[in-house]
Formats: C-alpha cells, sequence, structure tokens
C-alpha cells in the first residue's frame, strides 16, 4: 500500500535511506559516502525544504520511501530507497509510476553515475538520461550539493513529459 509519510515517520525513513543506501559503498567515490549516509538533521532539512515523502507499507512496516520535491519549474524525485530485504518485488516500480502520476511538472531524478542499476531501472520506467552540458545546468539549478557530487552525478528527465514540453515551445 501507498501511503504520504508524515513527520512522525522521519526516523523510519532515516533508516530505510540508511539501509537502501549501502548499495552505493565501494561504488560512488569515497569522498562521496559517509556514515550515515543520510544524518537525522539533513533529512530533516530536505522536508523542510519541501520533499514530501510516499511510503510503500507492508503488513503495517514502511519498507520503501521516495520523495518528490518541486523546485522551480519542475518536479523532482528524490530520496527514492527499498530497504535490501525487500528490493526486487516491484515496490520502487510502483512507488515511481505512483509519484509520475500526481506530477504535473516535467520530472527529473539526479542519481549517481556509478549507479548503473538506478539507471537502468528509471530507463525502465521511462526516463533518459540527459547529456553532460545538460547535467552541468540542471543540476545547479535545482539541486543543492557540493560540486564533488554533481561531477559524479548524472540527471534523468521523464520523457513523456519533456516530449511534451518541448512541443509546446
Amino acid at each position: 500500500m501507498i501511503r504520504a509519510c508524515d513527520k512522525k515517520d522521519i526516523p523510519i525513513i532515516q533508516a530505510i535511506i540508511n539501509d537502501g543506501a549501502q548499495a552505493y559503498k565501494g561504488v560512488i567515490p569515497d569522498d562521496c559516502w559517509h556514515e550515515p549516509y543520510m544524518p537525522l538533521d539533513e533529512l530533516r532539512r530536505e522536508v523542510k525544504d519541501g520533499v514530501k515523502f510516499w511510503g510503500w507499507e507492508e503488513d503495517g512496516k514502511l519498507v520503501g520511501v521516495m520523495g518528490l520535491q518541486d523546485v522551480k519549474d519542475v518536479t523532482l524525485i528524490r530520496h527514492a530507497y527499498i530497504r535490501t530485504a525487500a528490493r526486487s518485488k516491484g515496490i520502487g516500480g510502483k512507488l515511481l509510476e505512483y509519484l509520475k502520476g500526481k506530477a504535473t511538472r516535467p520530472i527529473l531524478i539526479g542519481t549517481w553515475a556509478a549507479a548503473t542499476w538506478a539507471i537502468g531501472f528509471y530507463e525502465k520506467h521511462g526516463f533518459r538520461l540527459v547529456s553532460t552540458a545538460e547535467r552541468d545546468k540542471l543540476l545547479p539549478k535545482y539541486w543543492r550539493a557540493p560540486q564533488r557530487q554533481f561531477d559524479s552525478s548524472v540527471v534523468l528527465v521523464e520523457v513523456e513529459k519533456a516530449n511534451k514540453a518541448h512541443e509546446g515551445h
């Protein structure tokens, strides 16, 4: 079941993110990895900055989360994580499709360039990588992160909404 998360879910959201992010350890640049991957104060700041989390619940427990954040003229998919024990069951795809349905603006997703599994997941769900030049314009416009993280990241755009936005020009 998909449900909106609220402030009482923040500790569970943090646990899911930190569990799911273990997949990045040893994959992303070592100087970009830290423990915990998502400190509680950083997560609270993300929520305060407008990230609205949705969660997948099984047997009364959250096992996956994904956030939406409207920034300027786009919607960002933020912090998409599934507990390690619940992966490969279609939960991420169901959350993503649900959030795509809620967004009314073009959707952008940023992820680590080395996270090939994540890129493949998003491509399977109707997103495409943008060029490096486009990435270099989009990241500082819509995200706040160190330059080192930008240099190690990619941006994906939802093909369907991007095509509709392009047709409008």
